[in-house]
């Protein structure tokens, strides 16, 4: 049983807590039903003065929050004021786009507006990336054994150095090896996804790590294209690889150019300090690397479907340039009115 000075110590902190909630209560429960039509989606419903009174009654509440939590209030007003302020928070300073809107402004104009400021690091990532496929190439073309060391063994079958032009062929048109053949597209795809993320991510250390990827990847491309140029399929390889590769590979491009982006940006911060030049080009990059992943899903469904379904060079090449083509005209020819210029 509590003692009578306890007792009264108690009755005197339930006494301030009603007497903190009455002078209040009025404000809270207006700025609750405020943010609670807002939540809802009913803003017509307020009217111009509840707009105008929703900051100062944020204001209002905090304060209040503050005086309850220095006080000691009782438990149950503290976490009803601190769920009102994070609610009414969200409201005031909450994004105020919604994801539609958002995505609107994204493949509106954003997305490509970010990838043609990046556009030196784009050019340089793709000489990169020719450099690289040349690399392959004069690589087994002078020592087969370098296919081996570049292609993984795991496809290492009938695409091999000295394959007939008839195993070739059948590795591309047909049904005889479906099996490998998409377990082969499989592969070019998560390489190509994995590749793109690293790509990225390594960037902070002055793009370096970001185009050895790069090299690398396209030496893989570089082998395969000797291989099948040695058999006179180039042109079926090329077709086959296109359907996604277009896209693909020029999500790998914009990856790595991104990556080297943030590199070269902390390697030349000009008049700014190094972590505010890495912040505004992560900014950048991170934009179009949000790109990238949408360009990627779109590989995988022309993966899936659109190369398993056409099943002659024309046809294939029709597709890959068209996506090509849609690619260049969308980054590069397609801008929002009144669009400026940005510095890369």
């Amino acid at each position: 049983m509590a003692s009578q000075p306890d007792f009264t110590a108690i009755q005197a902190a339930a006494l301030r807590s009603d007497r903190f909630r009455l002078e209040r209560e009025a404000d809270w429960k207006r700025l609750e039903a405020i943010v609670g039509r807002m939540e809802r989606g009913r803003l017509r419903s307020l009217s111009d003065e509840d707009v105008l009174a929703l900051p100062v009654l944020y204001r209002t509440v905090a304060s209040s929050l503050s005086i309850a939590r220095e006080t000691s209030l009782d438990a149950a007003t503290l976490a009803y004021l601190e769920a009102l302020v994070q609610r009414a928070w969200f409201i005031v300073y909450g994004p105020r786009a919604s994801l539609g809107s958002w995505l609107r402004r994204f493949l509106g104009g954003g997305w490509s507006a970010s990838v043609r400021a990046i556009w030196l690091d784009i050019l340089v990532a793709l000489a990169v990336m020719v450099a690289g496929t040349v690399v392959g190439w004069l690589l087994v073309a002078g020592d087969s054994e370098w296919y081996h060391a570049l292609v993984p063994g795991q496809f290492a079958d009938s695409r091999v150095p000295g394959a007939s032009r008839e195993a070739l062929r059948d590795t591309l048109f047909g049904n005889q090896d479906q099996n490998a053949l998409a377990a082969f597209a499989a592969y070019l795809f998560s390489n190509n996804a994995q590749v793109s993320i690293l790509a990225f991510a390594l960037g902070f250390a002055f793009g370096v790590p970001s185009l050895m990827l790069l090299v690398h990847n396209t030496a893989v491309l570089g082998a395969m294209l000797w291989l099948y140029h040695g058999a006179g399929l180039t042109l079926d390889f090329v077709a086959w690889l296109s359907v996604h590769g277009t896209t693909e590979l020029f999500a790998i491009l914009l990856s790595g150019a991104a990556g080297l982006h943030i590199g070269r940006s902390m390697a030349f911060p000009g008049q700014r300090s190094v972590m505010q030049a890495a912040a505004e080009a992560g900014r950048r990059s991170a934009q179009v690397m949000t790109g990238v992943v949408l360009m990627l899903v779109v590989a995988a469904g022309l993966e899936g479907f659109a190369r398993q379904l056409i099943d002659d060079t024309p046809g294939r090449l029709l597709v890959g340039g068209a996506m090509l083509l849609f690619w260049l005209a969308y980054f590069f020819a397609f801008r929002r009115r009144g669009e400026g210029g940005e510095a890369p």
